[in-house]
């Protein structure tokens, strides 16, 4: 097991302690030499925790998990998006009930999400954290009936996706775009610059 994990992560440069496949993307895009292997913590949140604390901690926590349970030395990112309004955080939907609830209550109104990102390196964990304003449209109750019909809605945090299908909800944001997508990249960049971890390259083949 211990030689199958290394020359399956070795060769890159970082690993993401998360599947998401938006964060694939971003990581992509800014030319990280990264590889997957998502952490499995425990997402609740708890009481009296503010919604800042929350992400911050579920962020370090992933990178933290993450960097443990690998068997290198790489340093690990780990990362953390939420939905708020009226100072509540908009998980992910469980039913369609649930998804049209949260959308009807963002529906025509402001709604903040907070992404943060941390990184592990085995000797400390730094966390920085994105906050952008996102205004949607008035979202008549068919069309959260036809989004959910799309499959899109689940899994996404505030039952929405902002670079998918969701994006016709969407008038206009205040902030960091790819911090809504999941991955802020100014914070990710300046946490990259930090750990000496390189940007612009090629995959190895």
């Amino acid at each position: 097991m211990p030689s199958e994990w290394r020359k399956k992560h070795e060769d890159f440069d970082l690993i993401l302690a998360s599947a998401s496949p938006r964060r694939v993307d971003i990581l992509n895009q800014i030319g990280v030499r990264f590889s997957v292997a998502p952490a499995d913590i425990d997402e609740r949140q708890i009481a009296n925790e503010l919604p800042t604390d929350f992400v911050c901690r579920l962020a370090c926590q992933k990178a933290e998990t993450g960097y443990e349970s690998q068997m290198g030395s790489q340093p690990v990112l780990g990362a953390d998006t939420i939905v708020v309004c009226d100072k509540k955080i908009f998980g992910k939907p469980t039913d369609y009930a649930d998804s049209r609830q949260m959308l009807s209550q963002l529906s025509g109104r402001t709604h903040k999400v907070i992404s943060a990102v941390a990184i592990n390196n085995g000797a400390e964990t730094a966390v920085l954290m994105s906050q952008t304003l996102v205004i949607f449209r008035t979202i008549l109750d068919q069309e959260c009936l036809n989004y959910w019909s799309t499959g899109e809605p689940d899994g996404k945090a505030g039952s929405y996706a902002i670079q998918g299908f969701g994006s016709i909800f969407v008038e206009s944001i205040e902030g960091s775009y790819s911090g809504v997508v999941g991955l802020p990249i100014a914070e990710t960049s300046s946490l990259l610059r930090r750990f000496e971890i390189p940007i612009w390259q090629t995959l190895p083949a």
